[in-house]
């Protein structure tokens, strides 16, 4: 976690969707060098600790971010909207961030349903001016039934992606995620943390410490972001 003294104000922002709008935070530190569109968890809204982290880990590294809320969370539901709707919001987050920031380069993605939502919005129609996708523990599969039905639409994107996993992550078995990211060919990469699970928590045995995998994490979003320029 960013220390208090270290740690940048984002602006708040309003995205349309539709005929609703949903909050967003806005992010950028001095010479930033990208923006990234990033969307929460399932369960967790773009102000919860690990967004917030993640954020100011990304400023630090020189990566401006847009977070935003999906509609269900803005309206205090905790049950995610559907596709059509998740999509929709992306892709009104997305020509915001183009409106904010038209001279940093821009990809997408974020932790888990985020990121998946994302993905999809991206296969059933490219998003305009993102240049590639990176996702924080990418939700392959239920917590204990494993598959790979997930990741069909992946084969329909064209731009380059960055998959950041971690080794114990029980919605993304290493085993099965290799195979399906080497089938994406060139123009899909993958990280894997050590010892960490799908939040990036780390167990105390694993000698490892919370603040390392995030570090680590983060130093891989930075870099394949930077990559994607």
């Amino acid at each position: 976690m960013i220390e208090g003294q270290d740690r940048m104000e984002p602006q708040n922002v309003t995205i349309a969707v539709g005929s609703d709008t949903v909050s967003g935070l806005m992010l950028r530190p001095p010479a930033a060098k990208a923006l990234y569109l990033f969307a929460h968890g399932a369960g967790t809204g773009m102000m919860h600790k690990a967004m917030e982290s993640n954020a100011q880990g990304l400023a630090a590294r020189g990566i401006a971010t847009l977070r935003y809320q999906f509609l269900y969370m803005e309206k205090g539901s905790k049950r995610p909207d559907g596709p059509r709707l998740a999509h929709a919001v992306v892709r009104a987050a997305a020509k915001r961030a183009r409106q904010l920031a038209p001279d940093l380069p821009l990809s997408a993605g974020g932790r888990s349903f985020g990121g998946r939502m994302t993905s999809q919005a991206q296969a059933e129609q490219p998003l305009p001016h993102v240049r590639g996708l990176a996702f924080l523990g990418f939700p392959l599969h239920p917590a204990g039934k494993p598959g790979m039905d997930r990741a069909e639409h992946l084969s329909r994107i064209e731009i380059p992606m960055l998959f950041i996993s971690g080794s114990r992550d029980a919605l993304a078995e290493a085993d099965l995620l290799r195979p399906v990211v080497s089938g994406l060919g060139s123009r899909a990469r993958l990280h894997i943390v050590e010892h960490a699970d799908h939040s990036f928590n780390v167990a105390v045995k694993s000698g490892r410490t919370a603040m390392g995998a995030e570090a680590e994490a983060l130093d891989a979003l930075a870099s394949g972001i930077s990559c994607i320029l």
